[in-house]
């Protein structure tokens, strides 16, 4: 079994392991398992890590548009309004959606988990 690229496992939304089964259940939210593999994606911890760096890096970019929109052509309030709801509503969902599936596939091939104390004996 071959296991997909990173990269295309989160376009795809597809296992990281098998490539077959989907990885998520509705838009951005996960599935308890894969359903070819049997995968348990509920022992990855995604958290709010790709939500962090959209909102910084979608925000900054529809920023820098609406400014440029507005020194270009001037448009009335209602306008930026109708341009850039949607504008950054579609650029969050996609780009978390892919975010999410990278970051748990990163997580799968690196076998990384919560961080521990070392105990001493």
């Amino acid at each position: 079994m071959t296991e997909p690229a990173p990269v295309q496992s989160a376009l795809t939304g597809a296992c990281p392991r098998c490539g077959k089964g989907k990885m998520f259940a509705g838009i951005v939210r996960f599935a308890d398992r894969c359903g070819s593999c049997g995968l348990d994606f509920s022992r990855f911890n995604v958290g709010d890590g790709p939500v962090v760096f959209l909102t910084m890096g979608v925000g900054g970019l529809v920023t820098l548009l609406a400014i440029l929109v507005e020194l270009n052509w001037e448009p009335g309030l209602l306008v930026h309004a109708l341009l850039w709801i949607p504008v950054t509503t579609i650029l969050v969902v996609g780009a978390l959606r892919f975010a999410k599936g990278l970051l748990l596939t990163l997580e799968y091939r690196n076998a990384a988990e919560e961080g521990r104390l070392k105990q001493e004996p």
